[in-house]
């Protein structure tokens, strides 16, 4: 489904939070501000990613000059039980409230709703992102991480970051959503969780696909079309997926993802990142910085969530994906 906004809806501003590690990241100067602790002095992991979400929209709330009694709604959401890091933080800013979950995808789901309210009227101002803090994460998915388990070359670091921004009526400018592709939920049966990339890669083919014939467009309409979290080995299938569909070898190199880049080469991290705060925290960072500075003109943004729980997995259940897309212009 793709929805086009004729109001075409701005990116006012953002806030990037991120833990210690995510100093590591090649993204790290587009930060607002990096932690030096994976709880942000808070007594528990889940606490600690409340505080990431509070701040985070304090700082948008800080670079707009805008108080919480401006904001007409928050919209966001995070990978743990119920979400309780994002209601709790919503419980601080006190404004209405709408929480999602796309798992990784909730990055660009979030800002396809302010979006929308935007569009109908119902909105001045929206606050719309994601979060996710690594060791809440991995205890809830995989393992504690005291448990010291070892992880396949195939697996994803998730990172300790909150990325929101503020959805606003159009001003000339700034970065604008001109359209978005709600995705589908695609399944080709891959059942590893230590291998996210793979069993996404074609959620985020699906989507994209979508977009580009509903939009008459092609790749190269696009100075970059940037997935999340698919890592170094998904974003290789997903390459591999538009090659064999026809699109030229030159127009491949526009396909970049934040998950690969996010930590660079180091190989600490494996496949490289995933969490729904990655794709969240270079969107609201890096990729607005580049508009405002005029490197890019158009871009499509597109979050990936592999969208299973602890009990599925352990039910034997295959991972269902999802991937969301936005439209990003300028001027």
């Amino acid at each position: 489904m793709v929805i086009v906004f004729k109001s075409k809806p701005s990116i006012l501003s953002s806030g990037v939070v991120v833990g210690p590690l995510e100093k590591r990241s090649v993204f790290q100067t587009y930060f607002d501000k990096i932690s030096t602790d994976e709880r942000l002095q808070k007594a528990s992991n889940e606490k600690g990613n409340a505080m990431l979400i509070s701040e985070a929209c304090q700082t948008i709330l800080k670079k707009s000059n805008l108080n919480n009694l401006d904001i007409d709604y928050l919209l966001g959401g995070d990978l743990v039980n119920q979400m309780t890091p994002t209601n709790f933080a919503a419980r601080e800013l006190a404004v209405s409230f709408i929480g999602l979950f796309s798992a990784c995808a909730t990055s660009v789901s979030s800002i396809v709703i302010a979006s929308l309210l935007t569009e109908l009227g119902a909105s001045d101002f929206s606050i719309a992102g994601a979060s996710s803090q690594h060791n809440s994460v991995e205890r809830q998915f995989r393992y504690p991480v005291d448990y010291g388990g070892q992880k396949p070359a195939t697996a994803q670091w998730t990172v300790t970051a909150a990325g929101f921004v503020l959805i606003g009526k159009h001003q000339p400018k700034l970065p604008y959503v001109e359209a978005a592709t709600i995705g589908k939920v695609i399944d080709y049966g891959a059942t590893d969780p230590f291998h996210m990339g793979g069993a996404m890669a074609p959620a985020a083919f699906d989507t994209i696909q979508a977009h580009l014939k509903k939009r008459s467009q092609t790749v190269q309409d696009y100075d970059v079309i940037m997935t999340g979290d698919l890592g170094k080995i998904g974003l290789k299938i997903l390459i591999a997926m538009f090659a064999q569909s026809g699109v030229k070898k030159e127009d491949l190199s526009r396909f970049r993802d934040a998950g690969a880049e996010f930590y660079g080469e180091d190989t600490a991290f494996l496949a490289g990142a995933s969490g729904a705060g990655c794709s969240a925290a270079v969107y609201s960072g890096y990729m607005m910085e580049q508009f405002k500075t005029g490197r890019y003109k158009r871009v499509l943004l597109v979050a990936t969530g592999a969208l299973l729980s602890p009990l599925s997995f352990q039910q034997g259940e295959s991972i269902p994906c999802t991937a969301h897309a936005i439209e990003i212009g300028m001027g």
